[in-house]
């Protein structure tokens, strides 16, 4: 018996699987884009503040730190991205020098694109522009509640944040239990506290079954640990 046509429509769900699973990675290979594979080493850096901007960057693995370096030398992270996450996007606006610095947490292999070449990119290929913009507008709203949580809570609970942010918790994929390899120095900069103090919360974090902690990173989350974030 054949089917009606209304069966052979694709649901409103099935459509919406669709876009959440759709791959920037599978995409750029499929429209031969000219492209660059870099990678680089954990806390080597991929541009500096000042450097030209010439790229827009496609994390395929490993994660990378934004930060700003302010006139007196104090740094500031603006971000934490992962593998998904595009950075350095700047130059499409016609941003002629880097405002901060990328630097890689974990081993990384980092996809570069040319300015002009993503620009067009993005005007002839509707699916990517749509993904693209997706992509800008959900990091935006990650780094205002990074300033929110910097204001309104505590130590122990920006800490805590940041663990679950490294393991991937609030991204669309599974998160993982392991935390990657990264510094504690990093940590506390995504904390705004200082080491002393990341060393003291891990600790406790372990005592209270929040973590498996050996007193080096990486490191294993459980997910007890968001009720510290949650915790008022």
């Amino acid at each position: 018996m054949t089917k009606s046509r209304a069966a052979q429509r694709p649901s409103a769900r099935t459509k919406a699987v669709t876009v959440a699973e759709f791959s920037a990675q599978a995409f750029l290979d499929s429209v031969g884009v000219a492209k660059t594979v870099v990678r680089y080493g954990r806390d080597e850096a991929i541009f500096a503040q000042g450097d030209v901007c010439e790229d827009v960057m496609y994390i395929q693995s490993g994660g990378v730190k934004l930060s700003v370096l302010s006139k007196t030398g104090k740094e500031a992270v603006v971000a934490m991205l992962g593998p998904g996450d595009f950075f350095g996007e700047g130059c499409l606006a016609g941003q002629p020098l880097r405002t901060g610095s990328a630097t890689a947490i974990t081993p990384s292999a980092i996809l570069r694109v040319g300015k002009e070449q993503m620009a067009q990119l993005l005007h002839k290929e509707h699916e990517m522009s749509d993904r693209f913009i997706s992509h800008m507008l959900t990091r935006n709203i990650r780094i205002e509640e990074d300033l929110v949580d910097q204001f309104f809570n505590s130590s122990e609970q920006r800490l805590a944040s940041a663990l679950l942010r490294l393991a991937g918790y609030g991204s669309r994929d599974k998160p993982a239990r392991a935390v990657p390899t990264t510094s504690c120095d990093t940590l506390a900069d995504m904390a705004g506290i200082t080491r002393s103090r990341v060393d003291g919360f891990l600790v406790k974090f372990k005592k209270l079954g929040f973590i498996d902690y050996n007193g080096r990173i990486p490191l294993r989350i459980n997910r007890s640990l968001v009720s510290v974030v949650l915790h008022n």
